[in-house]
């Protein structure tokens, strides 16, 4: 498909499980998801055993004619995390890895130098962590505490770093892929002058990784102790919300017996109700900072070719981007309408 590109492989027609015998110098597929989960992806991502390498390699094909400069990790089952997100429909797991890497290449202040030990003070300051239970439904749980961020010590792109690590981290887990995740964002002591770091160009930034740009299916997004301010913030991001997103958030207040609705208490720390004992930053933290190695591994096979710019992989809605920021900034002073 590809021509006399090193991305030359075989026909994803022809595509079998002995595919793989093809790619010796790619780590063989195994499979790590439990029976149940097997059925689960089947009915609700339409991924079919039977089929799955095959669909792999013709995501590979396609990526090989179609970006052949895209310097992406071709991987079995790095494909798969795509393929997943958008439930084995080729052009849109095609434009999911697309997306991936334009918001990677775009935005150097988030990228550069992303390892763990670069965001360890975001880390220690208790900002993003996973609870250590799933929820009923095999999710894991996301804590993001604003709160716990000072400004003065380090810009907001750390904290987004943070988040985008912890992400790339679950979403190495075929489990993660299959059930997805789900947020607890606590905003208590949220001030104006704290949630103005969070402008339109953050905004939209951060919009489309989390929508089109990262191959994570985010299944609610729950948000507690809300001040008035997160009112109009909320306010503003929702007109840039696909549909399907935006209803999956639930504000909560300060009402504990609401949040628990959403997640049972068995799996949260006290400080939110819970009866899984006080809320501990470190077994996350230590899991992190011990995947080093496996970042840098993973991150230096995501290499721009030479023959390639970030522009080039500009994708449908970036002509859009003046206007969706000119519509935020109109919409700005409305937060200190809602303050």
């Amino acid at each position: 498909m590809s021509g006399d590109s090193d991305c030359t492989r075989t026909s994803p027609s022809a595509g079998s499980p002995s595919d793989n015998e093809l790619l010796p110098d790619r780590p063989r597929y195994v499979c790590t998801l439990s029976p149940d989960l097997v059925t689960k992806a089947r009915e609700e991502l339409q991924e079919k055993p039977e089929w799955r390498l095959r669909d792999v390699q013709a995501l590979r094909d396609m990526v090989c004619k179609d970006y052949p400069s895209l310097g992406t990790c071709l991987d079995d089952a790095f494909l798969l995390r795509f393929l997943r997100a958008r439930k084995f429909d080729y052009d849109r797991a095609l434009q999911l890895l697309v997306n991936y890497h334009t918001c990677r290449r775009t935005w150097p202040e988030v990228f550069s130098n992303l390892k763990p030990s670069a965001i360890k003070p975001v880390l220690e300051s208790g900002f993003v962590t996973v609870l250590p239970h799933r929820d009923p439904q095999g999710r894991h749980v996301v804590c993001i505490r604003p709160d716990r961020w000072t400004p003065s010590n380090y810009p907001i792109t750390e904290n987004i770093r943070a988040i985008y690590l912890t992400l790339e981290k679950l979403i190495q887990s075929e489990e993660t892929q299959v059930n997805g995740i789900v947020i607890l964002a606590d905003y208590k002591g949220v001030s104006l002058s704290k949630a103005s770091h969070f402008g339109p160009f953050v905004a939209k930034k951060v919009i489309g990784i989390l929508q089109d740009g990262f191959p994570i299916r985010i299944k609610a997004v729950n948000i507690i102790n809300e001040p008035r301010i997160f009112k109009g913030i909320f306010a503003i991001i929702k007109p840039f919300l696909k549909e399907k997103i935006a209803n999956r958030f639930f504000l909560h207040g300060c009402d504990l017996n609401s949040l628990h609705q959403n997640i049972p208490p068995v799996i949260l720390p006290e400080e939110y109700g819970g009866t899984a004992g006080k809320l501990d930053i470190s077994a996350w933290n230590e899991l992190l900072l011990a995947s080093e190695e496996d970042f840098l591994h993973d991150f230096s096979e995501l290499v721009l070719q030479c023959d390639s710019s970030p522009h080039d992989l500009l994708v449908s809605g970036d002509a859009d981007e003046k206007q969706c920021d000119d519509s935020l900034r109109g919409m700005k002073p409305q937060l200190y309408y809602c303050y």
